[in-house]
């Protein structure tokens, strides 16, 4: 009888050879996101980075996953945009509190290790990590048969970044008359998919190859649209001496839950819906899956991926960076005296 040289493990489903060959594969790859602040390699228990000088820095740190996209990047076998998702998701996270990023640490889980599929998703952390000026630090890879469906996998990651204490944007010098700035969003970016997959493809029975009824793109495209980051125009602002008083972004909990987090207690947000033209992919949304209007702004972003929140007086100097920079905006909202909540018109 003919001996199996695979491993008690691997015949269980787990193939550590598999996945050291992949890691060695993307070592190159990750080496190009090296920043001035790391120390060392990957390959050690946990990477190195010094901490940026002056006794008043602040790190700052977070952590999220790509959630339920994943599962359009699987039905596709398109994976190498879920890893800038995950990273310009971070980099967002903690650019609301003034603080520039460091570097980033990526999971990776699934029932079976798949090299190709890795390679991809590594490959969309570094562009992303190089975009944001950032270093991939390290990751981890697990295997776990029985816990994933075939085929799929979880990213998740953690960023830590930095900010001086005289630097940190936390909204308390919000006030009344300040002018809400809105960013368009990279469509549904990373949130609400399981409300966008149950309308499109439970529903209304599409194809991810199907046309979005009334654009060139199909549904797959539209849904798997890059999460941008803010990074560059924001940086732009506060380098420029900007006075923000307030940032948001404006992920899971859309503008209800988001905005507040940044709130005074006596100041609320009034939006108005018709500054902006909302993507076909949300109304479409709306439409087929019969939802309420209230429901669909604190599900979604509806086309606006993050806010700037500053003095009016502050405006003019602001657009003319923002147009330098080349980056869209819309005049949104306006803060008023309030209760902390998020109000709307139109």
């Amino acid at each position: 009888m003919a001996k199996d040289n695979k491993s008690a493990y691997a015949q269980a489903g787990v193939n550590i050879d598999n996945k050291m060959s992949a890691l060695k594969a993307i070592k190159e790859m990750v080496g190009s996101t090296k920043t001035l602040g790391v120390i060392g390699g990957i390959g050690s228990f946990g990477g190195l980075h010094k901490v940026p000088s002056g006794r008043d820095e602040i790190l700052v740190a977070s952590t999220d996953g790509v959630g339920t996209k994943l599962k359009v990047a699987a039905m596709m076998n398109k994976h190498d945009t879920v890893g800038q998702d995950i990273v310009n998701h971070c980099v967002n996270d903690i650019l609301v509190q003034g603080a520039l990023p460091l570097f980033f640490m990526d999971y990776v889980g699934a029932a079976k290790f798949d090299g190709g599929q890795f390679k991809q998703i590594v490959s969309g952390l570094c562009k992303a990590c190089k975009e944001n000026k950032m270093a991939l630090l390290g990751g981890e890879t697990a295997e776990m048969p029985g816990l994933y469906p075939a085929g799929e996998y979880d990213l998740v990651g953690t960023i830590v970044g930095h900010v001086s204490k005289k630097n940190l944007i936390t909204g308390k010098s919000i006030r009344a008359g300040d002018v809400i700035i809105g960013f368009p969003s990279g469509g549904l970016q990373t949130n609400g998919y399981s409300l966008a997959r149950r309308v499109i493809f439970d529903l209304c029975q599409y194809s991810w190859q199907d046309k979005l009824p009334g654009t060139n793109q199909t549904f797959g495209e539209a849904l798997l649209a890059v999460h941008r980051s803010y990074l560059k125009p924001v940086a732009k602002l506060l380098a420029r001496k900007v006075k923000i008083t307030g940032m948001a972004h404006i992920t899971g909990g859309g503008f209800v839950d988001n905005i507040p987090r940044v709130l005074p207690k006596a100041a609320n947000a009034e939006i108005d819906r018709a500054s902006w033209e909302v993507p076909t992919i949300f109304k479409f949304i709306e439409r087929q899956g019969k939802i309420d209007r209230e429901e669909m702004y604190r599900v979604f972003n509806m086309g606006i991926g993050y806010i700037v929140i500053i003095p009016k007086p502050e405006l003019q100097k602001a657009a003319n960076i923002l147009k330098a920079q080349h980056q869209p905006y819309k005049v949104i909202g306006v803060i008023r005296k309030g209760s902390g909540i998020v109000t709307f018109k139109n």
